[in-house]
């Protein structure tokens, strides 16, 4: 299946944002036109079980990105990612290095990423309210976790509803749909020789702040951005001052 997207602009170079694990494509709003209007060809998309891209099968994430590419006919791209989508980018970076032209992580996670303690008894707590149906507490706990202090009552509404929707629309898949999870192995993370940007937030979770120490120091071509400001989303904590990030990275590349 070819996955939920929208297309702007109409620049040489493509664009792919996606977007985290409590989000769907309509976390870029602040940034998907103005990349476009910078001379990118965007395209931003929902991941499957997310946003309006049912869960229809059993799947990879990263190859989903790779039939999206090639039904717009988009050889290369540089892949922007957000938390989730930052491993999905890093995933498909690992199993087609030839089709990526740069990387941006904002508060990416890794495909080696191991939590800790306290990360896996907040999923613990996340999965009990979610087996006792309580969804509503579950997407408070989640918009209370990821969003930081620059987060405004529109960013924690959109947050709330992203949420909800990746909630029902997962819940409600049958269990051999779930995605299939990519092998990849630090060595060969350190073979991504790509522009990449990594940028994470003072207020975010400790285990994401370690995750971009990690990946500057792994990733040969790094540039590691500290959003003194952020927490875990700064796409959507301060739109405009992310898209200017976006914009200037990507216009060095």
């Amino acid at each position: 299946m070819t996955l939920s997207h929208d297309l702007a602009g109409q620049g040489p170079s493509t664009v792919v944002l996606l977007h985290s694990g409590v989000c769907d494509r309509r976390m870029w709003d602040g940034q998907f036109h103005a990349l476009a209007d910078a001379g990118h060809r965007v395209v931003r998309c929902d991941l499957r079980g997310f946003g309006d891209t049912p869960v229809d099968a059993p799947h990879t994430h990263a190859e989903d990105v790779r039939d999206l590419l090639d039904h717009l006919g988009a050889d290369r791209a540089a892949l922007v990612g957000s938390s989730f989508g930052g491993v999905v980018a890093l995933e498909f970076a690992a199993r087609h290095p030839r089709r990526v032209t740069a990387l941006a992580l904002l508060g990416s996670g890794s495909p080696c990423m191991v939590p800790s303690e306290e990360l896996r008894a907040w999923g613990g707590r996340e999965d009990a309210l979610l087996e006792a149906g309580d969804l509503d507490a579950a997407v408070e706990l989640n918009v209370d976790t990821w969003l930081g202090p620059e987060a405004d009552e529109t960013a924690r509404a959109l947050v709330r509803e992203m949420q909800r929707r990746a909630f029902d629309v997962q819940l409600a898949a049958p269990a051999e749909f779930r995605p299939v999870d990519l092998e990849v192995t630090r060595e060969e993370l350190a073979r991504i020789e790509v522009p990449a940007l990594v940028a994470s937030g003072a207020h975010d979770v400790p285990d994401f702040r370690a995750v971009a120490d990690d990946l500057a120091g792994l990733l040969p071509a790094a540039r590691r951005v500290d959003l003194d400001w952020a927490g875990h989303l700064p796409a959507l904590e301060r739109p405009d001052e992310t898209a200017r990030l976006l914009t200037a990275f990507l216009a060095g590349v």
